[in-house]
């Protein structure tokens, strides 16, 4: 530890955890989608959010291109950088659910470590993971950004799935198969598991 950070003192406020979620009337969780490019995990992640809105959850959307627009301008798609774009990701979204909110960020996330680095920030019983498993023939055969072409012209580098792996998840919570689901079905799925896992304790 640098002796900067010896002089770091969290401030603690007055305003609970438990009371914001018991203001929204659900508890907080953090829904990571994680899978190839191409394989849908924003467009069910925003589906998932509709399909909340509706029932008066108050919730937020990561994604990876917006966050790399504006938070993680600064890094690049090698390993390291990697790394740090989900750590950061990680801390945003613990932050977002000590306000109470219902979190659904969909990332390539490629790396087994990183999934697991922001399933402890966050608490296990805080974490829910969504791998959205759709085959690379498929996601490539999509290409709806025209990323996996210029990854295989030599465009890209690091690009997962073509010059880059891609660690699937061992124990997801949830495995949706995009490539036979709609994304409105895939939602669905993800929904069914996190129902009941948003209600507060003291509901019936």
């Amino acid at each position: 530890m640098t002796a900067e950070k010896l002089h770091i003192i969290p401030h603690n406020h007055d305003v609970s955890l438990a009371e914001r979620s018991q203001m929204k009337e659900h508890k907080p969780l953090l829904i990571w989608f994680t899978g190839l490019s191409g394989s849908g995990k924003s467009t069910i992640a925003n589906e998932l959010e509709k399909r909340l809105f509706e029932i008066g959850v108050h919730t937020y959307t990561l994604d990876g291109d917006n966050v790399r627009k504006g938070l993680n301008s600064d890094l690049d798609f090698s390993e390291k950088g990697r790394v740090e774009n989900i750590r950061r990701i990680g801390e945003v979204s613990n932050l977002f659910l000590d306000s109470g909110l219902v979190v659904l960020s969909a990332f390539v996330s490629p790396f087994r470590s990183d999934r697991a680095m922001v399933k402890k920030l966050v608490g296990e019983d805080n974490y829910i993971e969504v791998f959205v498993n759709c085959p690379l023939e498929v996601c490539e055969a999509r290409d709806v950004k025209g990323l996996y072409k210029k990854a295989r012209n030599g465009e890209i580098s690091h690009f997962t799935g073509i010059s880059s792996p891609f660690e699937e998840p061992q124990n997801a919570d949830v495995v949706v198969k995009s490539d036979v689901l709609t994304a409105q079905q895939s939602a669905e799925q993800v929904f069914e598991l996190i129902e009941s896992k948003l209600r507060l304790r003291n509901e019936v």
